[in-house]
C-alpha cells in the first residue's frame, strides 16, 4: 500500500484517537469540581451541625436556666404562700385582740357611765320644783319615800333626819321636811311634827308644800292641847295662802275650833 493510500486512514485514525481522548479529559475535570463540591458540602454540612449542635447547647442551656428560674419562682412563690399564711395568722390575732380590746374599751366606758351616772347632778322636778340633785342624795331621798309608803313612820323618821343632816341645802328639803312633820304626827310624836313643820313654812314660805305643812302643824298643835296656836297657825294659813285647798279646810277648823 502506498503513503498516499495511508493519508486518509492516519487522519481518520488521529480524529478517533482525539474523540477518544476528549471524553476522558473532561471527565477526569468533572470529579475535581465533585469532589471539591463535596467537600464543601461536608464543611457546610459540618458547620450547620456545629451550629445546630451549639444551637441545641444554648437551648439545652436555656433550658437549663428557665427551669432553674422556674425551679427559684416557685421556691419563692412557696415562700410567699407561707409569709401570706403567716401575716394572715398574724392579722387574724390581731383582729382578735382588737376585739377584745373593743369590748375591753366598751366595758370600761361602761364602767365609766355608770360611776358619772353615780355622781352626776340630775334635774329632779318635784312639787312645781326644779333642782339638782346627786344621784345618791335622790337616792336616799326616794328610800325614806318608800319606807314611809311602808307606813314605817319610825323607820321613816330617822331616814329623814338622816337625809337632812347629811343634805343641809338639798332641793329635797322642804318636802322632807313636810313628810319628816307627816312620820312625825302619825308616830304620836306632836312636837317633833311641830318643829318639823315651824321649819317648813320658816324657811320656805313660798313652797307648794307650805299650805299643807300649816294645817298639818295646826293638827299636831291641837293634839298638844295647843288651842290658841292652833287657831293662830290656821288664820295666817287662810290670810297668807287664801287660794290654796288648805285654806278653804282652815276655814271650816277654825269654825269647830272652840
Amino acid at each position: 500500500m502506498s503513503i498516499a493510500r495511508w493519508k486518509p486512514t492516519l487522519a481518520t485514525g488521529a480524529l478517533l484517537l482525539g474523540g477518544l481522548w476528549a471524553p476522558s479529559a473532561y471527565a477526569l475535570f468533572g470529579d475535581d469540581e465533585a469532589r471539591q463540591a463535596i467537600i464543601e458540602l461536608r464543611r457546610q454540612v459540618d458547620a450547620n451541625r456545629q451550629a445546630a449542635d451549639a444551637a441545641a447547647a444554648q437551648q439545652r442551656e436555656g433550658d437549663a436556666t428557665i427551669k432553674r428560674s422556674m425551679l427559684e419562682l416557685a421556691n419563692q412563690i412557696e415562700q410567699l404562700r407561707g409569709e401570706i399564711a403567716r401575716l394572715r395568722g398574724q392579722n387574724e390575732q390581731l383582729a382578735r385582740e382588737v376585739s377584745e380590746l373593743q369590748r375591753a374599751q366598751k366595758d370600761v366606758q361602761a364602767g365609766i357611765d355608770e360611776r358619772l351616772r353615780q355622781v352626776e347632778p340630775v334635774k329632779v322636778e318635784l312639787d312645781g320644783r326644779s333642782f339638782t340633785a346627786q344621784p345618791a342624795e335622790k337616792a336616799e331621798f326616794e328610800a325614806a319615800m318608800a319606807t314611809l309608803r311602808k307606813s314605817d313612820f319610825a323607820g321613816a323618821t330617822v331616814a329623814y333626819t338622816a337625809f337632812l343632816r347629811r343634805y343641809p341645802t338639798s332641793g329635797y328639803t322642804p318636802v322632807a321636811l313636810y313628810w319628816l312633820g307627816n312620820a312625825q304626827y302619825a308616830a304620836r310624836a306632836y312636837k317633833d311634827a311641830v318643829e318639823s313643820h315651824q321649819r317648813l313654812v320658816r324657811e320656805f314660805p313660798d313652797h307648794p308644800r307650805t299650805p299643807e305643812a300649816m294645817l298639818a302643824l295646826a293638827n299636831s298643835q291641837v293634839e298638844l292641847k295647843d288651842t290658841k296656836g292652833a287657831r293662830r297657825t290656821l288664820e295666817d294659813l287662810v290670810k297668807q295662802h287664801p287660794q290654796s285647798e288648805a285654806a278653804g279646810a282652815a276655814k271650816e277648823r277654825l269654825a269647830r275650833l272652840k
